[in-house]
């Protein structure tokens, strides 16, 4: 059966489509920098690929674009949106309504919408592309595959906040985790490459939107995103972690609204907040010539991963490998070799040479000698995304 995967990310959609249950991939492609002044359309499949630069004011219209290239006469791959039989979406916050891969009827849309607030970058771009598939692949049965799932097994101890235990048990307020999809795939692969069922990982995601998890055994223990996506690592327009009586100040002292506020932490602030810049290749550009807001920002950034990493190697008593993934782990040599510099007491040294290979697969670029493992795995959230969808049906 043909199963299309759409993964909308809160400036990008990733698109796969697979030949199940062979995990073929007949098509796939990427959209980005969407509701910027360029936006990008990459298409590959088995009859030809396209790449192109237009204006994509917003995720309907990347999706619209995807279909027409998925039905092109030259390069196209299917003649019928009706050869679809399934769409598995990427969806970031289940709450504590969705812990496993779920069929998506009018319910579950609903309750998708409920939690706009604690995902406003991404439950919004993910509900639309839902929506928009669901017009255009009418006969297709739809599935979403939680980002929150993965990190249901975070122990109490890291996941409950030190606040009165009403909202826990009433209201479900905790640590829910994001970028599963991710974090469970590399993890996997990982494991594999090391030969381990038992191992202590720390997977770092690296994109528009970052986060780190601690896994043991396979199972996620702790975890640097939160209630929201919005705390933790340093972002591309979202703050990470803050002194939070900063919130009240703004609204108290400067006059902020609180949707002022938000809007500020989500969608002005981290890199771009800091340079002026949203997208890390344009950061580095800079501060290789010599911008000073962008040096500075580099420095933040990964300043505040090495403390992560610190921290999750003191949770698990150890670190078996640190893995790289995601558009910025895949492809920052800069951000890598910024990262892992004088963490040699944790035995965490690269080699520089293999640093700079630009990962299509699996690299390892630990230095001779070192004690800990250091990856690169290229994500492939849609292969696992496709495995969950068609496991479901």
């Amino acid at each position: 059966m043909k199963l299309l995967v759409l993964n909308s990310g809160s400036s990008s959609i990733k698109y796969q489509l697979f030949e199940m249950p062979q995990k073929e991939v007949i098509c796939s492609g990427l959209v980005e920098r969407i509701g910027l002044e360029e936006g990008e359309v990459h298409y590959k499949s088995i009859k030809g690929n396209l790449d192109e630069t237009l204006k994509i004011e917003n995720h309907k219209q990347g999706l619209e674009r995807v279909v027409q290239l998925l039905q092109d006469k030259t390069t196209g791959v299917i003649s019928s949106t009706d050869e679809i039989k399934a769409v598995g979406h990427r969806v970031v916050h289940g709450g504590s309504s969705f812990t496993t891969t779920t069929v998506i009827n009018e319910e579950v849309k609903i309750k998708i919408k409920e939690l706009f607030e604690l995902a406003p970058l991404h439950n919004p771009a993910n509900l639309e592309g839902i929506e928009v598939a669901e017009s255009i692949f009418s006969n297709a049965i739809q599935v979403g595959v939680f980002d929150t799932a993965f990190h249901q097994t975070i122990p109490v101890k890291a996941h409950k906040f030190p606040i009165p235990n009403k909202f826990l048990e009433e209201d479900k307020i905790r640590v829910y985790g994001f970028h599963g999809t991710s974090h469970k795939y590399v993890s996997e692969q990982a494991n594999a490459y090391l030969g381990k069922s038992e191992s202590k990982l720390i997977t770092v995601h690296l994109g528009n939107g970052c986060s780190m998890t601690a896994i043991q055994n396979g199972k996620s223990i702790d975890h640097s995103l939160g209630f929201g996506p919005v705390n933790g690592l340093i972002m591309g327009t979202r703050s990470g972690d803050i002194d939070h009586t900063l919130i009240f100040y703004l609204v108290n002292s400067l006059g902020y609204t609180l949707d002022e506020v938000n809007k500020v932490l989500q969608k002005e602030s981290g890199m771009l907040g800091l340079t002026g810049f949203s997208d890390l290749r344009d950061i580095e550009s800079a501060a290789a010539n010599g911008d000073k807001n962008c040096q500075l920002a580099l420095d933040m950034n990964t300043y505040r991963i090495k403390k992560f990493i610190g921290s999750y190697i003191a949770a698990m008593n150890g670190v078996d490998a640190i893995i790289f993934t995601a558009g910025i782990g895949e492809n920052s040599d800069v951000i890598r070799q910024m990262v892992c510099k004088d963490l040699d007491v944790f035995g965490i040294s690269i080699d520089e040479e293999k640093n700079k290979v630009r990962a299509k697969e699996l690299i390892d670029i630990t230095a001779s000698g070192a004690k800990t493992k250091v990856l690169i795995i290229p994500t492939n959230e849609e292969l696992e995304i496709a495995k969950q969808t068609y496991e479901l049906l």
